[in-house]
């Protein structure tokens, strides 16, 4: 249970950090979808580890093969089926945590769940099992850029170092610039230096990606459970490490008085806009046509070079000394997974919307 997501378009992942691979099983996919197998890549390769001096040293080239479900290069109504061997583990770098339990990590629950546990990078609790949400979350982006639907994400704060722009102020074209994934560039320079800072440190640090949609139709979402902001607010708060999840004025909103904050309506052309969007384009659980933006919050990850007091499946007290290829900060790599999972919400929907009227 719990390995699945979405309703229409719906995906189930499998596989571990130190297993012979991961994978997932797409459903829902209409027939007809030119599957671009580089854009594939190009995306595995914003997620992989190792990609520069703030992230993982782990080697992962993160190569996936398509077993099912496409067909001369495009989807045929199909599962399709993809996965992507591990090459890089290292698992003697976790021999000596096999009965302890990691602070902050789901080394306890899982083993209180479960009775057992893979303790090698920590199995199936992995941040590794994103890569086949962000395989998925490819073809789901195909989908809708033929709907006319793009979503962006981005850095947007490292610690305390936060952007002060909102995203209809920077140059998003400009994100993939940066290692940190900044598309400030004296402020993705500032992130760099303080990630950097920590890593040398052995310690880690938590931080925050934006992300916008732009060109979502207006009547995606349905009452009362599955609200719109309900279940891209489950998308996120999915991904390991995230803490938080708002969107549209979010937190801030609070500060301000309903004259304020309500987005009045004014007519288009023959398109319904408002004047402001702290709605964040979702209204009632339903995209009312607008932008919809948020943003996710990412803990400092639970893995550092410092000895920490802990105690194994014994109840005895011990000593956890971090080993291993760890992130300093995820939210560089966190940035295209942010993406996927809001891609995937999206398909889903707009496949949904398909059966509210006719």
């Amino acid at each position: 249970m719990g390995n699945s997501f979405g309703k229409i378009f719906k995906i189930s992942t499998f596989g571990e950090s130190h297993g012979l691979g991961l994978g997932v099983v797409i459903e829902g996919c209409p027939a007809g979808l030119e599957i671009d197998e580089a854009f594939i890549v190009q995306e595995m390769q914003r997620r992989k580890p190792g990609q520069s001096k703030i992230t993982t040293q782990r080697k992962e080239e993160d190569e996936f093969k398509i077993l099912s479900g496409v067909f001369e290069g495009k989807s045929t109504g199909t599962p399709i089926g993809m996965v992507i061997m591990n090459t890089d583990q290292k698992s003697k770098d976790y021999g000596h945590i096999a009965d302890k339990f990691r602070p902050s990590h789901a080394d306890f629950t899982y083993f209180e769940k479960y009775g057992i546990r893979d303790y090698r990078g920590g199995g199936r609790s992995s941040a590794r099992e994103t890569a086949a949400r962000v395989a998925a979350g490819a073809i789901a982006k195909m989908m809708l850029k033929h709907y006319g639907i793009s979503i962006q994400a981005y850095v947007s704060q490292v610690g305390s170092l936060a952007l002060e722009q909102s995203y209809q102020e920077l140059d998003l074209s400009k994100t993939e610039d940066s290692i940190v994934r900044c598309p400030d560039p004296q402020k993705a320079e500032e992130m760099i230096s303080l990630i950097d800072e920590v890593r040398k440190s052995r310690d880690t640090i938590g931080g925050i990606v934006s992300c916008v949609a732009t060109g979502v139709p207006a009547g995606l979402g349905e009452p009362v459970f599955d609200r719109l902001h309900a279940e891209l607010g489950k998308a996120m708060l999915s991904i390991n490490a995230v803490k938080g999840f708002e969107y549209g004025s979010g937190f801030e909103g609070v500060k301000m008085r309903g004259s304020e904050h309500n987005d009045a309506f004014y007519q288009e052309g023959d398109r319904v806009r408002t004047r402001t969007n702290h709605s964040g384009g979702i209204q009632g659980g339903i995209s009312n046509g607008e932008d919809i933006y948020f943003k996710v919050a990412f803990k400092p990850v639970a893995t550092i070079m410092i000895d920490q007091e802990s105690v194994n499946e014994g109840g005895d007290s011990v000593t956890v000394s971090g080993k291993g290829r760890h992130d300093p900060c995820v939210v560089p790599r966190a940035v295209p997974i942010v993406e996927a999972m809001a891609a995937l919400v999206l398909a889903d929907y707009l496949l949904i919307s398909r059966t509210n009227k006719l």
